[in-house]
Parts: C-alpha cells; sequence; structure tokens
C-alpha cells in the first residue's frame, strides 16, 4: 500500500544542500528486469546534513560512495526514499554510484520507464524519475546527462547528442544542463522518417520523426511543422536550436499527449499523424501548434526552467503564449485571437467557476499532476 501523500507548500519551499551537476546512466533492459547504474557527480553546499533522495518502486542493489561500498545497515531506505546519513559524506564534491532494478512491463503507471507496445518508452514530468533511479527528483536540480543504454533491439535513443553505437549498445550526451523530468529514454524497433533544417548560422540539424510504422505521408506535415517552429522561433525570439539533432517519437500510449524532452520528443500518436484521406484542416492545424508548442520549450521550460512546480504556468503560460503568436503569424492573427478566446471562456472560466478552481501559481498541493489545467496554461498565457 502506498503511502499517503503529503500537502507540499510553496511557503516551505528551501535551496537544496546539493547539487547534481553530473549524471551518468546505464541502463541493461529488459522487459521484467532492467538494471540501471547511475553515477552521481554531487556537490555538498552544506554540512551536517543528510542526503535524502526521491525514489519509488526500486529495487536497491549497490551503493557506493567515491568508488567504496556501502553497507544498507548505514543507510535509511524507505518506500519513497533513500537517506544517506551526514556522517558518510565527504564535505566536498563526491561520487555516489547506486545500481537499482526497475521492472517495466509491471509499471503500468506510465511513469518512469515502462513498456508499451513492445517499445521502451519514458515519462519523468512531474515527479517521474523517481521510478527510474533514486535521484533529487526537483527542478530546480539541473545536471549534464549521459545516457549509455545496452538492448538487442534497434532503436536505442536518449536526451543529446549520440556520441557513440555499436551492436548492442547506445551512448547520448546532453551539453546542456537540465533537470530530472526531461530525461527520456526509447528503445524499440522502430522505422525512422528523417530530413534535415539548416538554421541562421548555417549549423545543419539531423530530424528524426520514429514510429512502429514508416508512413512518411502520415508524418510528412509534421516534419514541416518542425521545419516552421525553428525557423519561426530564430526569427522571432533569436532562439536557435543547440544540439545536432531533433527526434520526436510517436507511441500509442503516453498520458501526457505530447511531452518536450531535451532533443527527444515524445508525442501520443493521434497528436502527429495525419492522414491525407481522413485529416481536416483543423487537424494540420493542431500538429502544426502542438508540435511548436513542444519544441519552444526548448528555450522556455528547458534550457530556462522553473524552480518548483508552484511556478509550472513560467513555462507553460509562456509556451502556450509562444505557440498562439507561432499560429497566428502561420495563418489569420485575428481569427486565432478569436479562437484561443473562445477556448478560454468555454474552458478555463468554467474551472474558475467552480469547485476546481486554483490560482496560476497554487500555495499547496498534493498531487501536482492534477495542476496541468487550462489554468495554469491559457489563463498563465493570457498573463504573460
Amino acid at each position: 500500500m502506498e503511502n499517503k501523500k503529503q500537502t507540499v507548500r510553496l511557503s516551505n519551499y528551501s535551496s537544496s544542500p546539493f547539487q547534481i551537476d553530473e549524471v551518468k546512466l546505464t541502463f541493461r533492459l529488459s522487459p521484467e528486469n532492467t538494471t540501471v547504474l547511475s553515477k552521481l557527480s554531487i556537490i555538498r553546499l552544506k554540512k551536517n546534513i543528510d542526503l535524502k533522495l526521491d525514489g519509488k518502486c526500486l529495487i536497491l542493489k549497490s551503493v557506493k560512495i567515491d568508488q567504496k561500498p556501502v553497507s544498507f545497515s548505514k543507510l535509511s531506505i524507505e518506500s519513497e526514499h533513500l537517506e544517506i546519513p551526514h556522517n558518510l559524506i565527504p564535505n566536498r564534491r563526491f561520487s555516489l554510484e547506486i545500481e537499482t532494478k526497475i521492472n517495466p512491463s509491471q509499471n503500468t503507471s506510465l511513469e518512469g520507464l515502462y513498456i508499451s507496445s513492445g517499445i521502451y518508452c519514458t515519462q519523468c514530468e512531474a515527479e517521474g524519475f523517481r521510478k527510474i533511479t533514486y535521484f533529487l527528483d526537483r527542478p530546480d536540480i539541473m545536471a549534464r546527462f549521459y545516457t549509455r543504454i545496452e538492448s538487442s533491439l534497434t532503436t536505442l535513443l536518449s536526451n543529446g547528442n549520440i556520441i557513440n553505437f555499436g551492436k548492442g549498445f547506445a551512448e547520448w550526451y546532453d551539453p546542456w544542463p537540465k533537470p530530472s523530468y526531461l530525461f527520456a529514454l526509447v528503445a524499440g524497433n522502430l522505422a525512422t522518417f528523417e530530413d534535415h533544417f539548416i538554421t541562421g548560422s548555417g549549423r545543419k540539424i539531423l530530424l528524426k520523426i520514429f514510429s512502429k510504422d514508416k508512413g512518411e505521408i502520415k508524418f510528412s506535415h509534421a516534419m514541416e511543422s518542425i521545419k516552421k517552429a525553428m525557423r519561426w522561433d530564430e526569427k522571432v525570439y533569436g532562439r536557435e536550436y543547440d544540439l545536432d539533432i531533433f527526434m520526436i517519437v510517436a507511441v500509442d500510449d503516453f498520458n501526457m499527449g505530447a511531452m518536450e524532452n531535451k532533443g527527444l520528443n515524445i508525442f501520443n500518436s493521434k497528436y502527429i499523424v495525419a492522414n491525407p484521406d481522413t485529416a481536416t484542416d483543423t487537424d494540420y492545424q493542431f500538429i502544426e501548434r502542438i508540435i511548436a508548442h513542444e519544441y519552444f520549450h526548448n528555450w522556455t521550460g528547458n534550457r530556462i526552467t522553473c524552480r518548483d512546480w508552484f511556478q509550472l504556468s513560467l513555462k507553460e503560460g509562456l509556451t502556450v503564449f509562444r505557440d498562439q503568436e507561432f499560429a497566428g503569424d502561420m495563418g489569420n492573427k485575428s481569427i486565432k485571437r478569436i479562437e484561443d478566446v473562445k477556448t478560454l471562456k468555454n474552458r478555463q472560466f468554467r474551472e474558475d467557476d467552480g469547485a476546481l478552481a486554483h490560482p496560476v501559481r497554487p500555495s499547496e498541493y498534493i498531487e501536482i499532476n492534477n495542476f496541468y489545467t487550462s489554468t495554469v496554461y491559457e489563463k498563465g498565457a493570457e498573463l504573460v
């Protein structure tokens, strides 16, 4: 039985006494017995404070500090936390190595690492990374991620740029610090549709869309939408894409609709596939806008993120505002503005008038996933 969730209050926020600046992850994928090796480079900012890591549905196998094994008897291991006493922690930068086991095939929450139709997939926003390994799972902990994936599957993806690959493995490195909620991993036997984009400074960006079905025609509109979003963000905001590759993966089972993981966006298939025989003009416009929204998060949410989840609208409201402006520039600004106001009146006004009314920046929550609302998104965009 899970512990009853405690109320989280904005008034109780305090900065972390520890900072993680580099994460090295190795995944040995198995449907029921995946091994996750995590090596964290940690900076201790305050003395005499225990290190309390978030972790859920994990089987702990080993812990090492500066490569020296730590006995479990010296640790506090709870259902949702791993606590390391301060007397075991050096008063400086140190490495923490943790080995855990997880069962993706039994992860029906669709948070953390799970299997969908034979595809390994992750969803870490808001607090899913703690189902992958022990970590300071909060948005103000930003680190560079190196990820190695070991599997016989043909497609092995993670954040950043691919730096090495061979039979049965792939290694990815994301040079830009990011919070753990933006981590992503996808593995499967997937088809690829690819193109490229030349940035304003002349860099060639590889664009890839992955899915179980090749379907170039179904994804051609999505690919053009990526290029439009990239070009628009350069022209209007001066923001050039900052990796060598941008990827989207279409999966059938995905909670969030779409997710802006750094360099590896994951979409529910229905939000990216456009079949010319059945799709309407509205379908095409919706796909164009949602792809732009997730791409725009590269700067408003990924490179520049929120301090805590009470600030959710700072990334979502701002990015909705950006995708609204983009959609207006791609079509008719006046018509788009009328549509946005109608949506606000029909959805957000009703939310404000009912039992689910809440501020754009709440002061407390029990379950943060309940705050991905029209108030945070659409009303937040109006405030922007």
